[in-house]
């Protein structure tokens, strides 16, 4: 299991009139936490798309709002991989606050798809590797 933290400042822009963050930025938070955990595993994503040709399409997302986020808050997004992806790869995120209030959870499924052909591949053997390097 491999699980990764980053955080992100609630800004004006992404509240709603009650001063809680809109729901729909919530996967923008998905996104920021998965981009930097593949960083953090050595395979951003300009590796997938610009020289393997490979492109993570979000097959689905499951989320579970719990409490609400507000403006200005400190939010720490952990992205976990609980086991190593196959021709699907399975994110589990919870958004904490500063307190350490977990105020969202979601599940987010995306799959390899070749760019070429538009075909689903399998995980590629790169990927595998930085994963299990950092197990």
């Amino acid at each position: 299991m491999i699980t990764y933290t980053t955080t992100h400042r609630v800004r004006y822009a992404e509240t709603d009139k009650m001063g809680y963050m809109y729901y729909g930025h919530y996967a923008k938070l998905y996104e920021i936490g998965r981009v930097e955990m593949l960083r953090d595993l050595g395979v951003p994503y300009t590796r997938f798309e610009d020289q393997e040709g490979i492109m993570l399409p979000v097959l689905s997302v499951e989320s579970k709002f719990l409490r609400p986020a507000y403006y200005d808050e400190l939010l720490l997004i952990e992205s976990t991989l609980k086991e190593l992806p196959s021709k699907m790869i399975t994110v589990f995120v919870r958004i904490l606050n500063e307190q350490g209030d977990v105020l969202h959870k979601a599940v987010v499924k995306l799959f390899f798809i070749d760019m070429k052909t538009q075909k689903r591949v399998s995980a590629p053997d790169f990927f595998i590797e930085a994963i299990k390097i950092n197990l």
